[in-house]
């Protein structure tokens, strides 16, 4: 199909883009920005005037529950409200059930993905067999299966001589690592911050050290063996300093952030709101501050939605006992556009940590309107007022704190390939 979108703001940061130009697509990729190219006869028009074009969102770190977990959600719901949110290409992690720790389990999830039709589903491959933080998965055999980088998840490496072997085979075939920095010790039992809050409600506590004792392992360990590295969801002020220490010392490590910890902290647990149970934990309003700054100055290269689906029951124990998680699939795209109306970032600044910083970390060619490449666009109304409802949620995971919160950032259509899948 041949489609032309006219009017449109186009926010394309890798190719500098951020001013009033028509997009034109055929084959399923872009191939003029501009003028209309000679002889292009376009098969459907899309009227963008006033709206936001840019590419389509990558979202580093989304759970989609399938396989093993399908009573929460699965690949076919999930990927719904991914194209509703304007995301086109997600990164899975390999905590699924079984673990994506050998090239079949990873082909099956992108066959399955593939079956669904929408978004672009991407594997991490288990670091280590089993995530058990033992013996070490065969990572190129994952690579080539299409893992686009290797984790071990929320389960931590607790043996360091464990981890450097991981970090030096990966190295070896430039292969990503998404490192989950924390000290299984400190964090024990813990549930929130460690602060005022946690005393005021006598919550076990997960210190800021749990953080910042895994970051300098884990940078140390980047050091020696030159692994391609990436922090996930930083969350505390000091870690996000020693990042910028190590970055500065030019160790190749990357990181990311959650949307909700930019958004959010230990303050909106309020009287025990499960809802607002994360790991990590939301912390103090000077780490919140710290995390957007270090956006700003380039520090930390991508935000994600974290997507966690619960049913209801996970959400309704004693907030000790409850699951951790957020459904944030839906609210990716409102949220980073938000820190743009409060004056943290310019548009093209929230738009590349949405699409092409998470597509640089990961190495796949996705994430920018280029000519000739794959046409995974989003177009949305950043003057389209709507309420966040459990109603209004496609997916089956409702365990958000934004419910009721109203924004003013929509999106209008989702296109994949060039072909439209989600209008608004």
């Amino acid at each position: 199909m041949k489609l032309a979108i006219l009017g449109g703001h186009l926010v394309d940061p890798l190719n500098d883009i951020d001013t009033a130009k028509d997009l034109f697509i055929a084959d399923g990729t872009v191939i003029a920005v501009g003028e209309t190219p000679a002889g292009f006869d376009a098969d459907q028009t899309l009227d963008a005037r006033g709206l936001i074009v840019c590419p389509g969102l990558v979202d580093l770190r989304a759970r989609l529950r399938e396989p093993g977990l399908e009573k929460k959600a699965n690949i076919d719901s999930e990927t719904q409200a991914a194209v509703k949110g304007g995301i086109t290409t997600i990164i899975c992690p390999p905590d699924t059930k079984p673990v994506i720790d050998t090239p079949a389990m990873a082909q099956m999830l992108q066959q399955r993905a593939w079956q669904a039709g929408r978004t672009f589903v991407h594997p991490l491959g288990a670091l280590t067999q089993g995530l058990k933080g033992e013996s070490l998965t065969d990572m190129w055999a994952l690579a080539n299966a299409g893992c686009v980088g290797v984790s071990n998840a929320l389960s931590p490496v607790m043996n360091s001589l464990v981890m450097r072997r991981a970090m030096q085979y990966a190295s070896t075939f430039d292969i990503p690592i998404f490192l989950h920095p924390q000290d299984p010790w400190l964090t024990g039992n813990g549930v929130v911050h460690e602060g005022f809050v946690s005393t005021e409600l006598g919550l076990p506590s997960v210190p800021e050290a749990t953080e910042t004792v895994g970051v300098a392992r884990d940078l140390a360990l980047i050091e020696t063996t030159g692994a391609r590295a990436h922090l996930c969801q930083l969350s505390s002020g000091r870690a996000v300093a020693m990042l910028i220490e190590a970055q500065d010392k030019g160790i190749n490590v990357s990181a990311d952030v959650t949307a909700h910890h930019l958004h959010l902290s230990e303050h909106d647990i309020g009287l025990f709101n499960t809802l607002c149970h994360v790991q990590p934990p939301l912390r103090g309003k000077r780490d919140r501050q710290a995390l957007r700054d270090a956006l700003k100055n380039g520090a930390i290269t991508a935000i994600c939605s974290d997507h966690q689906p619960h049913g209801k029951d996970a959400k309704l124990l004693p907030f000790s006992e409850s699951e951790p998680g957020i459904s944030g699939l839906e609210t990716l795209l409102a949220l980073t556009v938000k820190l743009v109306e409060e004056n943290e970032l310019t548009m093209s600044q929230a738009i590349n940590l949405v699409t092409n910083g998470p597509a640089q970390i990961t190495g796949i060619d996705v994430g920018h309107l280029s000519i000739n490449a794959r046409a995974d666009i989003c177009i949305f109304d950043t003057d389209k007022t709507w309420t966040l409802s459990e109603q209004n949620i496609l997916s089956r995971g409702k365990n958000t704190p934004f419910i009721n919160q109203t924004f003013n950032t929509k999106v209008i259509a989702t296109i994949i390939g060039g072909e439209i899948i989600y209008k608004n």
